[in-house]
């Protein structure tokens, strides 16, 4: 599956400043790791967030959000945004992934 470059970019531009940050590919898309654990991603034209299992409920209580299924069943903790969310609230998905990630001790 590709993804959409564009995103991938305003991503990066976002997570520039984060130390430990790697990129990797997974899910058939690029997912963005801090000190090992997965924060975000983009697969194909939507960003899948790790926002933990405490948040996965109100996360998904948000428009333009919906379990990360990728397996065929929800991976609970993760969700997909759709573009019309990413448009208005990028910076603020993308946090919630750092934030997440940035709990978990380094791999």
């Amino acid at each position: 599956m590709a993804y959409n470059e564009e995103l991938v970019e305003k991503v990066r531009e976002l997570l520039q400043e984060n130390d430990g940050l790697t990129e990797k590919q997974m899910f058939g898309g690029l997912a963005f790791m801090l000190n090992g654990n997965m924060a975000c991603g983009v697969v194909g034209e939507e960003l899948m967030v790790r926002v933990g299992p405490d948040n996965y409920q109100d996360a998904l209580g948000e428009r333009y959000t919906r379990p990360m299924d990728y397996t065929g069943r929800p991976l609970k903790g993760m969700v997909y945004v759709e573009e019309d969310a990413i448009a208005a609230d990028l910076d603020q998905w993308v946090t919630r992934g750092v934030e997440f990630a940035g709990s978990l001790p380094p791999k």
